[in-house]
């Protein structure tokens, strides 16, 4: 029993492979900033599902997703609506609609180089990277092949006097429009 209990506890830990090399992912837990922003945009569009009906799907960054052998992600958050993708039950294979990561210190290089590089080459559909410190998301639409910058999004303090935009149209839906002051707002200040 104890030897099941360590095994679960202490297997292997999660990791990606990215270009055919085995990268683990950090033994700590990601701050409560990028826990925060994460749940909130994996509960935006769990909400707007819901709420319309609609045969997709939302994962966390619990769930693997495998291009190639040599291409194996645990994306932040990922939307599917192509059920096919779904395979074993266990992981995802092949190319979610929709990609966002939230940067780190320790992702943040492969989030907008290599990640960036193999989620356009397998067609996912639209990528947001997350940047927590500047409160601003790069929202990327794959068109022809190639990540197209849709636009950047950005709060804006009331200090501030710039015009920025702060509503995200998500393009593999009809109508879900994301305010990206809900997804930074703090609670505790």
């Amino acid at each position: 029993m104890v030897e099941l209990i360590n095994n679960v506890l202490y297997g292997e830990p999660d990791y990606e492979i990215i270009g055919g090399e085995k990268f683990f992912m950090a033994a700590a837990a990601p701050n409560l900033t990028h826990g925060i922003i994460v749940s909130r945009i994996a509960h935006i569009f769990w909400a707007y599902i819901e709420a319309n009906d609609i045969k997709s799907l939302v994962f966390g960054d619990n769930v693997d997703v495998y291009f190639s052998n040599n291409e194996h992600y645990m994306p932040d958050v990922s939307v599917v609506c192509n059920s096919e993708i779904i395979g074993d039950g266990k992981r995802l294979y092949g190319a979610p609609d929709l990609i966002v990561e939230v940067m780190s210190d320790s992702t943040m290089k492969n989030d907008i180089g290599i990640k960036k590089d193999t989620y356009e080459k397998y067609g996912v559909k639209e990528y947001w990277i997350v940047d927590p410190w500047s409160k601003r998301i790069e929202v990327y639409h794959n068109i022809d092949g190639r990540f197209k910058l849709d636009d950047v999004y950005k709060t804006v303090s009331e200090d501030e006097n710039i015009e920025v935009k702060t509503q995200i149209k998500v393009s593999i839906f009809d109508d879900l429009i994301v305010d990206i002051n809900s997804i930074f707002k703090w609670y505790f200040n």
